[in-house]
């Protein structure tokens, strides 16, 4: 059999379109709580484990630390994270909220139910659509080892 090539039937391409046109609703709304999309990520994993350490953080987004310091750095500069070295262990570097960034979860919730009130999908089908994106990613991290 020979493989579809067409544009519209790659899965690939589906995602990064949707993953797109997210990030684009998100990047917009955000900005009026003064965060960018990569921001937002890291605060949600604060707003659910505060105090992680640096590596902990890249490891659940998938990021590196050349992509993450940076972005740590802005939101310490904004005064939403503080980072501090563990007494433990030197190495290490946790991140943790401040109060303004604990507070700041109202407004992102705020955000979060107004965006998900602009797509037009069941909740049931949202998280199908959740799954199948978790499994695809296991699926491709497993297979990549």
């Amino acid at each position: 059999m020979q493989p579809d090539l067409r544009l519209d039937q790659q899965l690939c391409f589906a995602l990064y379109a949707a993953s797109r046109a997210t990030t684009s609703t998100y990047r917009t709304a955000l900005a009026d709580i003064g965060l960018t999309y990569p921001q937002y990520l890291v605060m949600l994993t604060l707003w659910e484990q505060d105090g992680v350490t640096v590596s902990e953080l890249g490891e659940r987004l998938h990021l590196d630390s050349g992509t993450l310091s940076p972005l740590l750095g802005r939101l310490e500069a904004g005064g939403l994270v503080s980072r501090s070295r563990s007494a433990q262990d030197a190495r290490l570097v946790r991140v943790s909220l401040t109060p303004a960034g604990s507070a700041l979860r109202a407004d992102a919730e705020a955000v979060h139910c107004a965006l998900l009130e602009r797509i037009d999908m069941e909740p049931e089908e949202l998280l199908t659509l959740r799954t199948l994106a978790r499994k695809l990613i296991d699926s491709i991290e497993a297979n990549s080892e």
